[in-house]
């Protein structure tokens, strides 16, 4: 574990330091992540300007799924579509040949190799609205903890799902558009899940799980959510990561290196 860590410090050190050489970027991404933020809260906004309310969830509780969503899409920025971009620039070109040849697991690799400053912007906005909101709310410390638990494994599902869909570019090289469809369907997590109908809140829990990626969380920091939920979310998302484990491996069986 010890060589992991230095290798993930000197992974992480020399990505920030290359991209830290563009400054003028992380003002943009911090304009372009307040607009986004901004227009979320308009839109839940003009929900609850009229009375009307997301079933159990007050103005102060639907901020915070909008808060934890905000936290997740920095993740997404900073740590997921960097390096899944990158999967698909090494495969494309032949490169992947270099990573598994490495005495190192080549999903690390892959996963860690980058990183993106640009989503720290999101990152900062989400926790300053989980904190508003749970200021509002007269939150205690307790439900912060509890809430850390469910958001921890809705990152592990994020990630494992991101991975999985990186590892089919093996098969189909370009997949920048099905991450457009993606991206679209997280954007589901950004109001609570009783704002969608029985159809969807079905979808959005079953089949695509994204109720366990901002909802789950957010009753859990609010004392709503019952332990059936948070053990669910735990075994999806331990599920989720062997998984991507042992479809990376099954995809590899379909890798034809650049030098064969």
């Amino acid at each position: 574990m010890k060589k992991y860590w230095q290798v993930l410090e000197l992974f992480w050190t020399t990505a920030i330091a290359a991209e830290l050489e563009y400054r003028l970027n992380f003002v943009i991404a911090m304009l372009s992540s307040l607009t986004s933020l901004v227009g979320s809260l308009f839109n839940l906004f003009l929900f609850y300007r009229t009375g009307y309310t997301f079933a159990g969830w007050t103005w102060q509780e639907a901020i915070i799924v909008v808060g934890i969503f905000t936290l997740l899409q920095g993740i997404s920025a900073t740590f997921f579509v960097p390096n899944l971009n990158k999967i698909v620039e090494q495969v494309e070109q032949g490169t992947l040949d270099f990573v598994l040849l490495k005495p190192i697991s080549s999903q690390f690799w892959l996963s860690c190799r980058t990183l993106s400053p640009w989503g720290f912007s999101d990152l900062i906005f989400g926790v300053i609205i989980i904190l508003y909101a749970g200021n509002k709310l007269n939150l205690s410390v307790s439900n912060y903890f509890l809430s850390i638990l469910t958001i921890s494994f809705g990152i592990i599902m994020l990630y494992s799902i991101w991975f999985m869909l990186g590892s089919t570019s093996i098969w189909f090289v370009k997949i920048y558009n099905v991450t457009e469809v993606l991206k679209s369907l997280l954007e589901a997590g950004r109001y609570p899940m009783s704002a969608y109908s029985v159809g969807y809140r079905f979808f959005f829990t079953f089949i695509i799980p994204i109720a366990f990626l901002t909802t789950i969380p957010a009753e859990a920091m609010l004392g709503k959510s019952q332990t059936l939920w948070i053990s669910g979310s735990g075994i999806i998302a331990f599920s989720l990561l062997i998984l991507s484990h042992y479809f990376w491996q099954f995809a590899l069986r379909f890798y034809t290196s650049a030098s064969s």
